[in-house]
This record gives C-alpha cells, structure tokens and sequence, in this order.
C-alpha cells in the first residue's frame, strides 16, 4: 500500500503514467485477493460424497461407495503414474484413496482422466481419516440375522 501511495505522488506529474500504474496496481490486488480465494477450499464430504478440492483448478466429486481404501501416510516424493492423481501442498500428500472404480479427474484444459488413487493432502488428516471410514462404515449394510 505505501508503494502505491510513494508511485503515486511520484507520477503526479504525468497524468497518463499515473493512470497506467493505478489500474496495474487494482489489478495487482485484486488477483492476489482472488488466488487467495482459490488457495482456501479444503476437501469436503457431505451427502456420501468426498469432493477432493485443490485450489481453482481440481474438484473432484469421489461417492464414498467407490472408496476401497483410505491410509494416513506422508508423502513427500510423487512420480506420475497412470491412474493415480497427487495434489500435494508443498510436496507433500497426508492421505491416499483406492478407488474400486475409476473417477474422472479432468487435466487443465478439461481433457479426461480416469484415476484409481488420489494422494492428497489435508491439514488435519485424522480427522479426514475419521469421517471418511465412519462415511464408508454408515453404507455397509447391516448384517442379515438368520432365523
């Protein structure tokens, strides 16, 4: 803020020069306030479904019937593999999900992508862990008495 102040009173002089660098810097601001909006979409599971979220660019909707596993492991190297997504944050993964079906996870520009396992990261692991196993526990049926 104080740049934008000092650059404006050191532009005073030329109208133009000064309008150019006004709107570059509300550009500025407003891009920064939005990749900070798009950093700030945890992973949510609601309804029997795992939306896994990362940034602006990934949102995958995951029905917690098709999780055949889930493990609380850090990770902190990934190789590409066919079939598997990673969303690290800083180079690290806290959980991973095998699928019992592949789910579509688009490239950038909307390509599909069929994958089996999602790594991904969460910041509080545990307590995705959690709700995710007593998700998949509610959708086993219970057990049939035979009389």
């Amino acid at each position: 803020m104080a740049g934008t102040v000092a650059l404006s009173f050191l532009l005073a002089r030329w109208p133009v020069a000064h309008a150019v660098f006004l709107v570059v810097d509300v550009y500025t601001v407003l891009f920064v306030l939005g990749m900070h909006a798009a950093v700030t979409q945890p992973h949510v599971l609601a309804g029997g479904v795992l939306r896994v979220r990362q940034a602006a660019r990934v949102d995958i909707r995951v029905p917690v019937g098709l999780i055949a596993s889930v493990r609380r492991e850090s990770l902190f190297t990934h190789t590409k593999k066919d079939g598997e997504l990673n969303l690290p944050i800083g180079s690290q993964t806290s959980l991973t999900l095998e699928l019992t079906e592949p789910v579509n996870a688009p490239k950038l520009l909307g390509t599909p992508r069929l994958v089996r396992v999602i790594k991904l990261h969460a910041d509080d692991p545990k307590s995705l862990y959690d709700a995710v196993i007593r998700a998949r526990t509610a959708l086993a049926p219970a057990p049939q008495d035979a009389d």
